[in-house]
């Protein structure tokens, strides 16, 4: 096979073909560019060029959200000591004056009105009591009438505070009442309609009442 390759050319073709023979060290080195530029290249000359040419994905990984920025975006507030030590709960000895809450009682007026459908003479007490159960008393004139405390007994005032487990009021002689709601039972009255609210079933916040489902009983004890 190499002495067939390596032939020289007949002088017949040489003519036809416009060719001639090569001596043997310039075929060799023909020989050699050929393969040289036919043969595909080597691996380490294709990594070269694609690192040249090509993006290359070493790796994919998600960037972490930055949580600071998220967390600063959002309004913090206040806990419980530094409300206690801002005095915000607490009621000035100049804003302690029952006229000043009159008109708030006024407004719970209309509130539980408009609450209970118009509140008519013919309205169900127990539609009535149920739709109390679950109000706003901000501004409900209540009494102790009950209460294993005596001296909260007939105490009577504008309810200007309701904690979870007590009532703050305010009473015609401008003094300013905190009264436990446990073991105390109090009234409310409006348009002819009486309820009682027993404080030791009602120690919730009143947002916290809106949303609780109360059990009818059939009896409640202080």
């Amino acid at each position: 096979m190499d002495a067939l390759v390596q032939a020289r050319i007949p002088p017949d073709l040489v003519k036809v073909l416009g060719v001639e023979s090569k001596s043997r060290s310039k075929a060799e080195a023909f020989t050699e560019a050929f393969l040289k530029n036919s043969i595909r290249q080597n691996a380490r000359h294709d990594l070269t060029s694609m690192l040249s040419h090509k993006a290359v994905i070493l790796g994919f990984a998600r960037p972490k959200k930055d949580k600071s920025k998220r967390n600063s975006k959002k309004a913090k507030g206040l806990n419980a000591h530094q409300k206690r030590a801002m005095k915000i709960f607490q009621i000035k000895p100049e804003h302690q004056r029952y006229e000043l809450f009159l008109p708030l009682h006024q407004l719970w007026r209309q509130y539980i009105v408009d609450l209970c459908g118009g509140l008519k003479p013919t309205s169900s007490p127990q539609f009535v009591q149920q739709k109390l159960l679950k109000a706003d008393f901000h501004g409900a004139i209540i009494t102790v009438v009950r209460s294993k405390c005596p001296s909260y007994v007939g105490t009577t005032g504008i309810l200007v505070q309701e904690f979870k487990h007590v009532f703050k009021i305010i009473t015609k002689e401008n003094k300013l009442k905190v009264i436990p709601k446990r073991n105390s039972v109090f009234e409310v009255e409006l348009n002819g309609f009486i309820s009682h609210i027993y404080g030791s079933k009602f120690e919730q916040r009143a947002s916290e009442r809106s949303a609780k489902k109360f059990k009818v009983r059939g009896t409640i004890d202080l």
